[in-house]
């Protein structure tokens, strides 16, 4: 069984805790490797190295960061295969969602190839009598990402490249779950160009997310996840003195309107909602069709639809939709909430209960669901499901729709399909959501473009990547300078007048 390492000072090192956590082969069930579980020694000797080592590349020129972004672009492409593989074996994504994966983490790496420019400060001449003020944009030090399972490639790059790009050190530590793409990642930026010790993998549980909140050099931390562990790290960072960005938890609301075109709206919804088995907080988990008329018409386009999905591992070739979830603990906890939807009497009208792939018996993997009739008192209303199953709660009129959206205390994503102009701009006016989908199902922003929750889906008050990033991992700095002005005494060089 492969021993997989910490990355620290640009060389792979063997945990030293004697602890480690089973990396699994969702298809199959099986433990395919282990990953060593750092305790504080650990994470503080690699925040050592980070801070040794950060104060030559911060005094880099920016434009000479940006060339190691420029590379690690290059070097992103050439491997997209290589990447894309080791990220399905671990997560069970199927290749083509894994290569996206990448992509969206490559794109932000092409974001902060605009260091130089994101990174001038202003200048004001003359502001007061022989004044002169200007701001610098200077780096924090030593940041910190605690990334999850989900998109183990695209998240640490939204978080270390604009770091990296703004001259800190980063301590990543990834899913214990699937922490390969990772490792690689930190292999590939140094030979991009990067120097040693400026970013550090660092695999753990609870203990390492601990040593990274109360660690004193570490001036700001980064983390995507569950609401309640948002929660507990933006309390813990903060009370500690560090800048953190939290996003949490999602329920995605998507309205359909009468006027939508149902076969677009159908089609939308099985991408958004059971693509990579649901685990994404910018699933579409939650349909609502405006009207008995519709509902009764979306559902007869959902059902044959979802029940020509193929599910399978990702080696079955890329006319799979989707693999299994990461564990058989993720399995399990699906399972529970679809059956507290039939107990509390939603109508599971597409039953992926007892699915079982032949040869594949021990994986992880969930058959889709499709439960109608769903009311928001019910669990799987309220709750995020993080699997392959799509609720539908019927609204009666525009407004009611727009309420429960609205109303939910997650406030990721949301989308509306109509052909209206008018209620499409109302809704983006007025939804109290962070990213809005207008007949586009899952909004995730462009990287010049900023990502971000609102309510209980954020915790902090900066966005990922984009200009927010800069933001982020910067600290503005303001000098006002005056110079003495007027005739010195010594060598004179103007004309004077003859006597």
């Amino acid at each position: 069984m492969q021993e997989l390492t910490h990355y620290i000072n640009g060389e792979h090192v063997k945990g030293t805790s004697g602890r480690f956590a089973d990396v699994f082969n969702p298809a199959t069930g099986e433990v395919q490797a282990k990953a060593p579980l750092a305790n504080a020694d650990e994470m503080a000797k690699a925040v050592e190295f980070a801070a040794a080592a950060q104060p030559a590349w911060a005094a880099t020129n920016p434009q000479r960061r940006a060339r190691v972004m420029m590379k690690m672009v290059s070097l992103l492409n050439r491997d997209m295969d290589k990447l894309a593989e080791a990220l399905s074996r671990e997560h069970g994504k199927t290749l083509p969602d894994a290569a996206g994966d990448v992509q969206r983490g490559l794109e932000v790496v092409e974001y902060c190839i605009g260091a130089p420019e994101l990174l001038k400060g202003d200048y004001t001449d003359g502001a007061g009598p022989g004044i002169d003020m200007y701001s610098m944009k200077q780096p924090l030090g030593v940041s910190a990402g605690i990334t999850p399972f989900n998109f183990p490639a695209m998240i640490p790059m939204w978080m270390f490249a604009p770091a990296i790009a703004c001259g800190n050190a980063f301590i990543l530590k990834p899913s214990e779950r699937d922490p390969s793409v990772p490792l690689m990642l930190a292999e590939l930026m140094e030979e991009a160009g990067l120097p040693k010790g400026i970013l550090q993998v660092v695999n753990g549980d609870k203990e390492a997310v601990d040593a990274i909140l109360d660690h004193p050099v570490i001036q700001s931390v980064g983390f995507v996840g569950s609401t309640p562990i948002a929660e507990y790290i933006y309390g813990r960072g903060c009370s500690n003195g560090k800048r953190v960005q939290c996003f949490g938890g999602a329920k995605n609301h998507m309205i359909i309107m009468p006027d939508a075109d149902m076969d677009q709206a159908a089609d939308a919804l099985i991408g958004a909602g059971y693509g990579a088995a649901g685990e994404r907080c910018m699933a579409i988990s939650v349909a609502v069709p405006v009207g008995e008329e519709t509902a009764d018409k979306l559902i007869e386009k959902l059902i044959p639809r979802i029940e020509k999905l193929k599910v399978g591992p990702y080696t079955s070739g890329n006319d799979v939709d989707y693999g299994p979830v990461v564990t058989s603990a993720a399995k399990a906890n699906i399972e529970r909430l679809v059956q507290t939807g039939v107990d509390q009497g939603a109508d599971l009208v597409v039953d992926g209960r007892g699915f079982s792939l032949q040869g594949y018996e021990d994986g992880f993997f969930v058959g889709p669901h499709l439960f109608d009739k769903v009311t928001p008192d019910m669990d799987i209303y309220k709750y995020e499901i993080f699997g392959p199953v799509l609720s539908c709660v019927r609204a009666a009129t525009y407004e009611d729709a727009l309420g429960l959206a609205m109303d939910h205390e997650m406030g990721n994503g949301t989308a509306i399909f109509t052909r209206d102009g008018d209620a499409a701009r109302d809704f983006a006016a007025r939804v109290n959501v962070g990213m809005i989908g207008i007949n586009v199902p899952i909004p995730v922003p462009l990287a010049y473009h900023t990502f971000g929750g609102w309510k209980k889906s954020v915790f902090g008050d900066l966005n990922q990547h984009g200009p927010d990033a800069f933001k982020f991992y910067t600290r503005t700095k303001t000098v006002t300078s005056r110079w003495p002005s007027g005739i010195k005494e010594g060598g004179e060089f103007n004309f004077k007048p003859m006597d």
